[in-house]
């Protein structure tokens, strides 16, 4: 039996940077993954791929609605092959740069489907139906998730699809259905409305993007709305039945009232994420999934010695950045040094055109808590850099606590805010006061202008109109 210190179940961003940061410990570590790649959901099938359309996307309707205001005269012609062409080639280059990693940090990848057969064993089965056993002192899963099921609505990946088919359409659609109106339909829905299709988001709950500071979700509800997307609120799907021409959706209130139905050329289910736990063998080290499938850890810990569990099979928020922290600090625990990761610092990312971000307690959570708040809020119309690149929807909203003005929460909703959340990730890390970053100088004129002036704005010295 081949013998390690470390055997990783899983090659996405929580398994291959256990492996990797593994390999830098100095430990003798391996990565089992049955995927032909390594990167799991989000290299291959999630984060990079939905990423690619989303930048090729927005370019393609600039040029059919904003280049011409600039001056430049253009009449584009979609070629959706090259598209998707280009978007595989990105994935291939992403997913041969961790192999590169793997083989710098000395980290095995092994191919094949794992389960644990008892204490310190992996079993591994190839392609061809060969087994191997491996051995190892510590054992962490790093498995992810996989999309959610919908009674009445059944994934064919031809017309209807998950998140993964979603990426490979065929064509465009004429009229694309999206059920749940979280992250990952509000994005892909956006490629494909930029692209001409007429999109149709179809939500359980009376407001889209829950989870999401409610003053932002209702501004990019009408942001969305303006750019064509239409949105049923508080319906129920109850079936999708697939027809020579597309699909007939049939839905109806959640309060009560008539049933609808709704013909689509193609219906996106993206309701959430689920753990994916199946055939992990957990049953033979005394390992119990909870009700929703998320496996219990104490520190990553589970209740087996020696069996860690890191990103979506563990509670917290299922995003790839937070997997990476996981798989870090539990790797860093094996190895007997300190690691923490404080979940209400995981940033989230909405990559739509505007983009949405925040990080830390909305409004909504600080009032459930009966904490006491001062806001601080900056419009990018009044932002010089935005207004230039004729950006200018959103705003940026600070939360800081009435007494000490620490801050609490930021959320933002603007053009690349995605990228500017990480300089309130730091603030808060260390605890900063509203008042630390407003007083912090900014280069001028250039979006993040607007994340000090609404810092500035706690304490009402805003000085940009």
């Amino acid at each position: 039996m081949a013998q390690y210190d470390v055997i990783i179940i899983g090659g996405g961003p929580g398994g291959y940077n256990a492996a990797i940061r593994a390999g830098q410990l100095g430990m003798k570590v391996a990565c089992v993954e049955k995927r032909v790649t390594l990167g799991g959901t989000c290299l291959n099938v999630g984060c990079m791929p939905s990423k690619a359309l989303l930048h090729a996307s927005e370019l393609y309707a600039a040029a059919n609605t904003e280049f011409a205001k600039l001056g430049i005269e253009v009449t584009p012609r979609l070629n959706l092959p090259q598209m998707m062409a280009q978007k595989a080639e990105s994935v291939t280059a992403l997913t041969k740069g961790i192999e590169f990693l793997f083989k710098k940090n000395k980290a095995d990848w092994i191919k094949g489907a794992a389960k644990i057969v008892g204490a310190g064993k992996v079993e591994v089965t190839a392609e061809d139906g060969s087994t191997t056993i491996l051995e190892a002192r510590n054992i962490v899963i790093a498995t992810g998730s996989e999309p959610s099921s919908l009674p009445g609505v059944t994934v064919d990946q031809l017309r209807i699809v998950d998140s993964t088919g979603a990426l490979t359409l065929p064509e465009v659609p004429g009229h694309l259905v999206v059920i749940g109106a979280g992250i990952i339909g509000l994005e892909l829905g956006s490629v494909w409305r930029r692209l001409g299709a007429k999109v149709t988001v179809v939500e359980y709950l009376d407001r889209i993007s829950p989870g999401m500071d409610a003053e932002v979700a209702k501004t990019f509800q009408r942001v969305l709305t303006k750019q064509g997307i239409s949105f049923k609120l508080g319906s129920k799907v109850t079936g999708a039945k697939t027809t020579k021409k597309g699909v007939s959706l049939t839905c109806e209130p959640v309060g009560g009232g008539p049933v609808e139905t709704i013909d689509a050329d193609y219906v996106l289910l993206a309701i959430g994420r689920r753990p994916y736990t199946d055939g992990l063998g957990l049953e033979s080290v005394g390992i119990q999934t909870d009700k929703r499938g998320f496996i219990p850890t104490d520190h990553f810990k589970t209740s087996a010695p020696g069996v860690w569990a890191t990103g979506d099979v563990i509670l917290g928020p299922m995003l790839a950045h937070k997997a990476e922290e996981d798989a870090v600090a539990c790797i860093e625990l094996i190895a007997g040094k300190y690691a923490h990761v404080d979940y209400n610092l995981v940033p989230s990312v909405v990559y739509t055109a505007p983009e949405v971000a925040w990080v830390g307690k909305t409004e909504e959570q600080l009032k459930d808590e009966s904490r006491t708040y001062k806001t601080g809020k900056f419009p990018f119309s009044a932002n010089s850099r935005a207004k230039i690149n004729h950006e200018t929807d959103g705003f940026v909203k600070i939360l800081a606590d009435a007494t000490t003005d620490e801050v609490l929460g930021v959320h933002m909703i603007g053009p690349q805010v995605g990228e500017m959340i990480g300089e309130y990730c730091v603030a808060m890390a260390f605890r900063a006061a509203s008042e630390d970053v407003a007083r912090v100088c900014h280069p001028h004129p250039t979006r993040s202008e607007a994340l000090r002036q609404a810092a500035m704005g706690v304490e009402g010295w805003t000085m940009q109109a």
